[in-house]
């Protein structure tokens, strides 16, 4: 009983994932936090460079389309 509590103890196969979801749920939390905070600016901060990002794919488009 002994060896199989030690053996549970000290068996990290788990520990990665464990580290990963840790780590995916501070940074949940922390844009939770910022969008909180920001809420007008950041959208229209966020629609500006996606709208950017649109123009540019267009623009390279009609290049390579003619």
């Amino acid at each position: 009983m002994k060896d199989l509590l030690a053996d549970f103890i000290n068996d990290e196969l788990g520990q990665g994932i464990t580290e990963y979801g840790a780590i995916l749920a501070f940074v949940a939390l922390l844009v939770a936090v910022v969008f909180s905070f920001a809420q007008g600016s950041l959208a229209s901060a966020i629609s500006s460079a996606f709208s950017n990002c649109v123009r540019q794919l267009n623009k390279l488009n009609s290049y390579t389309s003619t």
